[in-house]
């Protein structure tokens, strides 16, 4: 996913964000339905939910990569992991959970104060790809429990598509028909969305929503150490100590649950 979200943040300067969304979800479903051929005789609900589902999808990686365009990679997934740790800790009467969301606090507040002031339409956005974030986790349980194999989710990855292409071909035109550029966003879709979200939709057909959340909680250090290895985006020792506090705070609930 972050070796993807990396790749994804070259092409900002050529097809800018819009458009190097609508590439990656736009492939994605072109693969997916290739991959899948779903079927489009499902019941009412699960249309509901496919629906929802895209939605999702398309404005969570939309608000991503506008984030994406405006902060260092590892900051920016840092932030918007706070939408499945809210997830995973949501409902929780443990009081060591309180413990987990002051050290994720005290995480943001790090990364807020450390070298260098932060985009704050950045910040903003990337909470909001948050929110979307875990609400994917939610309506992601749903469309597992109410469509089979990999049908839901090539169905709800055009509705995505839907959202984000019209966007992207609007911003950026005729740019996204360049070779290169085509290639680079087959690369960003298979890395950022088929293959990782192949893998989302099949644990949480095995585990709960709140299991799964948390179990993410190496996502933050795993983006800040391919922005360092791939697009050389270095962050100050508080920012290091910011990211892992938010794994840590991740880990424990891990632990607790």
């Amino acid at each position: 996913m972050q070796v993807g979200s990396a790749l994804a943040k070259q092409l900002f300067d050529e097809v800018g964000s819009f458009g190097t969304v609508a590439l990656r979800l736009c492939f994605a479903a072109a693969v997916l339905l290739a991959l899948w051929r779903p079927s489009l005789r499902i019941e009412r609900r699960a249309w509901t939910v496919v629906l929802t589902y895209g939605l999702v999808l398309g404005l969570m990686n939309l608000c991503f990569y506008l984030s994406l365009d405006r902060l260092p990679l590892g900051i920016a997934v840092t932030i918007e992991f706070l939408g499945p740790l809210a997830v995973a800790l949501a409902g929780s009467r443990r009081w060591l959970d309180g413990v987990w969301v002051l050290l994720a606090g005290g995480g943001v507040v790090l990364l807020m104060e450390g070298r260098g002031a932060l985009d704050t339409v950045g910040v903003l956005l990337a909470l909001a790809a948050g929110a979307f974030w875990g609400l994917y986790i939610v309506v992601g349980a749903a469309l597992g429990r109410h469509t089979t194999e990999g049908n839901g989710l090539a169905l709800g990855m055009v509705v995505a598509a839907a959202v984000a292409v019209p966007v992207g071909v609007a911003d950026s035109g005729t740019a996204l028909l360049e070779p290169w550029v085509l290639a680079a966003g087959l690369g960003v879709a298979l890395l950022s969305s088929v293959i990782p979200y192949t893998l989302d939709l099949e644990a949480l057909r095995r585990m709960p929503p709140r299991v799964f959340g948390i179990l993410m909680s190496l996502e933050p250090a795993a983006a800040a150490l391919i922005g360092l290895a791939l697009l050389g985006e270095t962050l100050s020792w508080s920012q290091w100590v910011a990211v892992l506090c938010v794994v840590a705070a991740s880990a424990g609930a891990t632990r607790g649950a």
